[in-house]
């Protein structure tokens, strides 16, 4: 009798291990949530509009000739205009006064004025152009105060700090033929660095 409730007991025993050998209980697997994907940020191009108003404060150098006389002086003033901004391609109108006093001889070259066009490429937030135009200088001679209507032409490249504020430089050649019928030429290169506002 013990002989049989042993051989029970040793194959309820080998019954209940069997299926632990088999695998047994085995503890639910819990998946780690999935992150939902992050949006990468928004970044603004760099590329400028160039369309709109601008007025722009400068200061530079100035070499001014008339006859055999020439002066080096400080040259200042203001600037204001408007471009447009094709994509690629932007044309602007300007005017500009700029304050000069070259001592050339006998007379005095006082300031230039000028109005003008300005064509440039747009490089995003640099604009590298060309202009020219018409202008006019004021002169002071040994029989008064004189204006001579002549022409310039020049290259120049503004650069857009950000959507207000700008900073550039230009170079200018000014020529006035015959000035006050002398049968010489008034000539003056300015270049001059700006910082300006746009609207």
């Amino acid at each position: 009798m013990k002989k049989l409730l042993a051989g029970l007991a040793a194959i309820t025993s080998a019954a209940v291990a069997v299926p632990a050998l088999a695998g047994g209980y085995n503890q639910p697997v819990i998946e780690a949530p999935v992150a939902a994907p992050v949006a990468a940020p928004v970044v603004s191009s760099p590329d400028g509009d160039w369309t709109g108003a601008y007025v722009a404060g400068q200061l530079g150098w100035g070499h001014s000739k008339f006859g055999g006389a020439s002066d080096d002086t400080t040259v200042y003033g203001i600037r204001g205009g408007y471009d447009h901004d094709f994509g690629k391609f932007v044309l602007g109108a300007n005017l500009d006064w700029n304050k000069v006093d070259a001592n050339l001889g006998t007379d005095k070259l006082k300031d230039i004025s000028r109005l003008g066009l300005r064509a440039g490429y747009d490089m995003g937030r640099s604009l590298v152009y060309v202009a020219a135009g018409g202008a006019r200088a004021n002169v002071d001679t040994p029989t008064g105060s004189a204006n001579e209507n002549g022409y310039y032409a020049g290259i120049g490249m503004d650069y857009a700090i950000n959507d207000r504020w700008t900073v550039g430089g230009e170079v200018l050649n000014n020529r006035f033929t015959d000035f006050n019928g002398t049968n010489s030429t008034l000539s003056a290169t300015t270049a001059g660095l700006n910082v300006g506002f746009r609207f």
